[in-house]
C-alpha cells in the first residue's frame, strides 16, 4: 500500500531539488561578467532539459537496473523508457511508488552535470557543452550513481560502493560533488585558461543574483538531503537539522578566513560558504550528531575558502571554483565521516573519534578516491575528443566581445534602451551597441 505521507514528502523534495538548478543558474550567472551571464544560465537549463529526457530513456536503468557485473553498471535495457514502472506498485523502500523515486533521482543527475559548467565559464561553445552533457552523464554519472545509490534488495543487486565497500554517502558527496568537482578540473584543463586570466579583473557582475541563487540552493538542499531519507521520518528530521547547522557554521568559517586574511567579510564569501557547507554535510548528514555537523561545517568553510586560491598557484582556470568548493568540500565531508560518525545517528556507525577505529575511515577514503579518479580520467578523454572533433572553445573574437552575443545572439542587459534616443540611426546601431559595451566589460567571477 502506498504511504501517502512519504510519497508527498518525496515528490516535494524532488521539486525542491529541481529548483536548485535554476538557483545554480542564478548563482553562477551573477558570478560571471555581464557579457557571459546568459550563456552561464543556459548551460544549467540545457542540462536540465537534456538529462530529463536521457534519464527516462535509459539513465534510470543504467543507475538502478539490476547489476550486470561487479557492481559497476545497471542493466541498460531493464527499464528502458521506464517500461513497467507506471503500475500502482511500491518500491523496495516500502510504501513509496517507484515513479516517485525515479523523479527524485532524476533531478540529482541534472544538478550534478550543471555544477560542472562553473569550471568552464566564459569560453565553452554551447553546442559542444550539450554534446558533453549527453556523453558525460551516460559514461560517468549514471554508472557512478549505480555504485553509490543502488542498494541490494530482495532479488536485486546494486553497486559496489553502496554494498561491497559499504562507504557512507547519504545524499551524494561522492556521486554528485566529488564527481562534478573532478570533472570540472579535467574540463578546465582541456579548455585552457580564459583570456586575461590572472591579469584582468574578473569580478562578479551581480552579487544580488549570487546571493539569491545561494538562498535558493540552501532552500532546495533540504529536499536534496532530507529527501534522501525516502520517508517523512526521524532520519529526515535529523538530516534536516544537520544540514541547517553545518551550512551556517561553514558560512561563518569562510567569513572568518576572509576577515583574517583580507580584513573584510564579503557577500560573495557568505554565499560561497553556504554552498561549501551544503556540499560537505551532504554525505555525512545521516552519520553525525549536530555537533559533528558544526565541526564539518567549520572545517569545510575554512578549507574551501583557502582552496579557491589554488587555481592561481597551480595555473588552472576553474572559473567559478567548482574544484575549490565542490571537490574539496565533497572530500572533506566524505572523509570526516570516518572520524565523526556516531552510532547514535541514523546511520548507526561509529567513526574513529567514537571508538570505531579506522574501519569506516578507509572505506570512505577508497570510495572518494575511486569516484575522483574515474571522473577525472573519463572527463579528460571525453573533453579532449569533443575538443578535437568539433571544437569545445569559442573563438577569441567571441570571447572578447562576449559569449552571450557570439553563442546566443543575445545580451542580458539592453544598454541602448537605457540611453534613450530614437530615429533610424539609433535603431540601426542598436544591434551592435550592446556587443561594443560588453566588449569593454572587465568584470567576472574570479576570486582574487
Amino acid at each position: 500500500m502506498v504511504n501517502t505521507g512519504d510519497t508527498a514528502w518525496i515528490l516535494t523534495s524532488a521539486a525542491l531539488v529541481l529548483l536548485m538548478t535554476p538557483g545554480l543558474a542564478l548563482f553562477y550567472g551573477g558570478m560571471v561578467r555581464a557579457k557571459s551571464v546568459l550563456n552561464m544560465m543556459m548551460m544549467s537549463f540545457g542540462a536540465l532539459g537534456l538529462i530529463s529526457v536521457l534519464w527516462v530513456l535509459y539513465g534510470y536503468s543504467l543507475a538502478f537496473g539490476d547489476d550486470v557485473g561487479g557492481g559497476l553498471l545497471g542493466s541498460p535495457g531493464e527499464f528502458f523508457g521506464l517500461q513497467g514502472l507506471m503500475a500502482d506498485t511500491t518500491s523496495d523502500e516500502g510504501g513509496l511508488p517507484v515513479m516517485a523515486f525515479v523523479g527524485f533521482q532524476a533531478v540529482f543527475a541534472v544538478i550534478t552535470v550543471a555544477l560542472i559548467s562553473g569550471a568552464i565559464a566564459d569560453r565553452a561553445r554551447f553546442s559542444a557543452w550539450m554534446v558533453f552533457v549527453a556523453v558525460w552523464v551516460t559514461v560517468v554519472y549514471f554508472p557512478v550513481a549505480h555504485w553509490v545509490f543502488d542498494f541490494d534488495a530482495d532479488g536485486h543487486t546494486g553497486g559496489w560502493i553502496a554494498n561491497g565497500l559499504a562507504a557512507i554517502d547519504f545524499a551524494g558527496g561522492t556521486a554528485v560533488h566529488i564527481n562534478a568537482g573532478a570533472a570540472g578540473l579535467a574540463l578546465a584543463l582541456v579548455l585552457g585558461k580564459r583570456r586575461g586570466f590572472g591579469r584582468d579583473p574578473m569580478r562578479p557582475h551581480n552579487l544580488p543574483l549570487v546571493m539569491i541563487g545561494a538562498g535558493l540552493l540552501w532552500f532546495g538542499w533540504f529536499g536534496f538531503n532530507a529527501g534522501s531519507a525516502l520517508a517523512a521520518n526521524n532520519t529526515a528530521a535529523v538530516v534536516w537539522v544537520n544540514t541547517l547547522v553545518a551550512t551556517g557554521a561553514a558560512m561563518l568559517g569562510w567569513l572568518l578566513v576572509e576577515k583574517i586574511r583580507d580584513g573584510h567579510s564579503t557577500s560573495l564569501g557568505a554565499a560561497s560558504g553556504v554552498v561549501a557547507g551544503l556540499v560537505a554535510i551532504t554525505p555525512a548528514c545521516s552519520a553525525v550528531s549536530p555537533i559533528g555537523a558544526i565541526i564539518i561545517g567549520v572545517v569545510s568553510g575554512v578549507l574551501c575558502a583557502l582552496a579557491v586560491g589554488l587555481k592561481f598557484r597551480f595555473g588552472y582556470d576553474d572559473s567559478l571554483d567548482v574544484v575549490g568548493v565542490h571537490l574539496v568540500g565533497g572530500l572533506v565531508g566524505t572523509v570526516l565521516i570516518g572520524f565523526l560518525a556516531t552510532a547514535d545517528a541514523p546511520a548507526a556507525v561509529n567513526g574513529l573519534f567514537y571508538g570505531g577505529g579506522v574501519d569506516q575511515l578507509w572505506r570512505q577514503v577508497v570510495g572518494a578516491v575511486a569516484v575522483l579518479a574515474y571522473s577525472f580520467v573519463l572527463t579528460l578523454v571525453i573533453g579532449a575528443v569533443i575538443h578535437k572533433v568539433m571544437g569545445f572553445r569559442i573563438s577569441e573574437e567571441d570571447e572578447v566581445a562576449g559569449i552571450d552575443n557570439g553563442e546566443h545572439a543575445e545580451s542580458a542587459y539592453d544598454f541602448v534602451s537605457l540611453g534613450g534616443g530614437g530615429g533610424a540611426a539609433s535603431h540601426a546601431g542598436q544591434a551592435h551597441a550592446p556587443t561594443q559595451a560588453l566588449a569593454r566589460d572587465t568584470e567576472g567571477a574570479t576570486r582574487a
